[in-house]
């Protein structure tokens, strides 16, 4: 049964001496596509050569992330618009709001962070929302425009149930769970167990997030099995259940062909 990892930065330096192994290990482990998110201005070369290189398979995204937002942040973002005119992508991603780095930008990341929404109404495509110590910033947001038409996923969720619910409230948006669910501390197995497969969607964010047993190496792709099998144990099922479910989202989310 395959797997889809909907969150993965493998064109980033930590691959560089090992790429094509490493994308070659994830297919050999059943990961049937690796959707990739943008950073900034300069990860955009990098990613567009491995889509290039892996048609079909790894997938660009294409949005500005809240941690390389700063004063000339609508340069960036004027540069990225003009990318949709050139290639097609399947997410606006990965956009949204970090308050854990700095602070430094807050009022620069949340005009971003809208004008992103907002190409996901003029594109048709689903948002990817980083929200590092910033929901209720995001919930204020999301609440205050219109979403009509906007879906998405909450990446690297680890919030609480209440934080959950409110992600699910808005109708459309899945949460993506990665290594944080194998994590001995994390309680985020608490929160999950009272949720339903079908509000999921699997990723590594690789090469970050490693989940056990490999914690504190460098992630990548193919241990999102792991991650599937800490689900199939939180919800007394089998990892083909959760790998059928959770890949079926992600295709319908993303408009991944079956």
């Amino acid at each position: 049964m395959s797997i889809i990892d909907t969150h993965s930065h493998i064109y980033s330096e930590q691959f560089n001496e090992d790429r094509d192994v490493m994308i070659q290990r994830a297919f050999d482990a059943g990961v049937e596509y690796i959707l990739m998110p943008n950073v900034d201005a300069d990860s955009i070369a990098d990613m567009m050569l491995i889509e290039d290189q892996y048609p079909k398979k790894c997938i660009s995204m294409m949005g500005l992330h809240p941690t390389s937002v700063d004063k000339e942040y609508k340069k960036q973002l004027n540069l990225m618009e003009r990318w949709f005119a050139k290639r097609s992508f399947c997410a606006i991603g990965e956009i949204g709001i970090d308050l854990y780095w700095d602070k430094t930008f807050v009022a620069e990341q949340i005009d971003a962070f809208k004008i992103q929404i907002e190409w996901a109404k003029k594109y048709a495509l689903p948002i990817v929302i980083h929200a590092r110590e910033a929901f209720d910033e995001i919930f204020e947001v999301l609440d205050n425009i219109s979403l009509q038409g906007v879906n998405g996923v909450f990446h690297s969720f680890s919030g609480n149930i209440e934080q959950a619910n409110k992600v699910l409230s808005y109708g459309n948006f899945k949460l993506g769970i990665n290594g944080v669910v194998t994590f001995k501390n994390s309680k985020l197995d608490d929160v999950i167990k009272q949720l339903s497969l079908y509000n999921l969607v699997l990723e590594t964010d690789a090469p970050y997030l490693t989940p056990t047993p490999f914690r504190g190496k460098r992630n990548e792709p193919s241990y999102l099995n792991y991650v599937s099998c800490k689900l199939a144990d939180i919800f007394n099922t089998t990892e083909e259940e959760v790998n059928k479910i959770t890949s079926q989202n992600a295709k319908q989310l993303f408009k991944l062909r079956n």
